[in-house]
This record gives structure tokens, C-alpha cells and sequence, in this order.
């Protein structure tokens, strides 16, 4: 009689850092796959901000403390956040939900949160190196300086990330189907362009337009990133601006709680 050799498996991630290892290392294959969605997080920014060289160079800047560097690297950052994680994470939430992918992770020991956050990973990656190349590129193009205040460009990041990966996830609650996915992002996109300040100041708004653009979600984040540029941030200022990001990235997280669905909508 002869002895069976036991078969050896490798172990399965236990601990939280090796389940978000183990999803984003998944969803990182995925997303590498999609030469669309790689297009539109690496293409589309730089586009966008070549695109609107000309219009920002036509704005009178006088009075305002900025300069067509100053506005358009921050904004050129703030696209990266929103096409790299933003609309990507909404059609991945959404897709992963309708294939009963995320009802199947729940069965097993992954949190909630989890499932969320390692999805978001490879996202958050990619918009994190696409910033570090567009503010390498931009400031050789532009002839721009170096950031006064670097801490405000990495704080604006990060708040900026958090608060795009709540509200993508809180999207994707409302969106029924992947292929309304490709629209439901497009309101709150459109409307922090607008009056976020993303290409065009809230300075120069008209009216109480730039009164009512400061309280948007992404107002904070813009402030803070253009204060990397321009340095003047006072650390109250610093503080309110961060405070005001985590407030409403804060209620995203609520809502996603209350309403996202696990299982397809249809």
C-alpha cells in the first residue's frame, strides 16, 4: 500500500490587506484588458487640457492670483480623478453587479467594504501615476513652477479619490443597466466642470454662480489643488477645505450604505 502525497493549496488571504490585495489584483487584470477604458483614463486628460489651453489663455486672470498653469495643471488632475476613477468605477460597480459578481464575494468572508475598496484599487493606481505623469509633462509644456505647496496637491488627490470612489459607488446604486452606466455619471461630471472651477475659475463666474460652486462636493478638492500651485492656503483655509471634502465624502459613504444594491436591479 502506498501513501498518498497531500495535495498543498496556498492559503487564502485572511486578513483584510490580503482579501484588497486579492480583489485588486483581479480587477487590475480586467481593467488591463479594456483598451477603452485605458484610453479614456490615459487619453482623454491630456487631451482636455490641451483642449482647453486656448480658452483659458482668453480668460482675464487679473485679480484672481492665477496664470494659465495654475489652471490648467489642477484641472488636467482633477480629469485624470474623474475619467481614471470616477467613470470607470461606475461601470465596474454596475457590470460586476449585474454578472452577480458581488453577491457571489458576499457569500464568503470579504466585508462589504471590501468588495467596494478592492474593486477600486487598480482605478485609484492608474489615476495616481497618470497625475504623477501629467504633472511631470504639463510643467515642462506649460513652462509652469513647481508646485508652492506639494502637501495640498497630495491632500487634494487623496480627498478628491475618496470622495469620487463613494460617489462612484453611489452612482452605480441608481444606475439599472451597463449600458445606462455610459450616461449616469455624465450630471454630476458636467456639473462640477461647470462650477467646480475644474478649466474655469469660480472667481469668474457670474452673479452668485461661484457663491453656489463653492458648496458643490468637488469645490474643496479643486481649492486645495490649485493651492498647491499658488500656496495661498492659510491653515485654516487648509483645514476647512479638507473638512468640507470629508464632510461630503462622509454622506456619499451614508448613502451608499443606505441605498447601493448587491443584486442586479432588473
Amino acid at each position: 500500500m502506498t501513501a498518498t502525497t497531500p495535495t498543498i493549496r496556498a492559503p487564502r488571504p485572511t486578513d483584510a490587506v490580503g482579501r484588497l490585495a486579492a480583489l485588486g489584483r483581479a480587477e487590475l487584470t480586467l481593467l488591463l484588458r479594456s483598451k477603452a477604458s485605458m484610453f479614456t483614463a490615459l487619453a482623454l486628460p491630456v487631451t482636455m487640457a490641451f483642449a482647453m489651453r486656448g480658452m483659458v489663455k482668453s480668460l482675464d486672470l487679473g485679480g484672481t492670483g492665477l496664470s494659465v498653469a495654475t489652471v490648467l495643471l489642477p484641472g488636467a488632475l482633477a480629469m485624470a480623478l474623474f475619467f481614471a476613477v470616477y467613470t470607470n468605477l461606475v461601470g465596474v460597480y454596475v457590470l460586476r453587479r449585474e454578472g452577480l459578481v458581488l453577491k457571489r464575494l458576499r457569500t464568503g468572508e470579504v466585508r462589504d467594504w471590501e468588495v467596494l475598496a478592492g474593486g477600486a484599487l487598480p482605478a485609484v493606481l492608474l489615476a495616481l501615476v497618470q497625475c504623477v505623469l501629467l504633472i511631470a509633462g504639463l510643467t515642462a509644456a506649460l513652462d509652469a513652477p513647481a508646485p508652492a505647496a506639494p502637501h495640498l496637491v497630495a491632500l487634494g488627490l487623496l480627498t478628491g479619490v475618496a470622495l469620487l470612489v463613494a460617489g462612484a459607488a453611489l452612482t452605480a446604486a441608481f444606475t439599472r443597466t451597463a449600458e445606462s452606466a455610459q450616461l449616469t455619471f455624465l450630471p454630476f461630471m458636467l456639473v462640477t466642470m461647470a462650477g467646480s472651477g475644474l478649466f474655469l475659475p469660480r472667481e469668474l463666474l457670474p452673479g452668485t454662480a461661484g457663491q453656489v460652486g463653492a458648496w458643490l462636493p468637488f469645490s474643496p478638492v479643486m481649492d486645495l489643488l490649485r493651492g498647491g500651485w499658488t500656496g495661498g492656503l492659510s491653515a485654516v483655509d487648509q483645514g476647512r477645505l479638507t473638512l468640507f471634502a470629508l464632510m461630503w465624502t462622509g454622506a456619499a459613504v451614508f448613502a451608499v450604505y443606505r441605498w447601493f444594491r448587491w443584486e442586479p436591479r432588473n
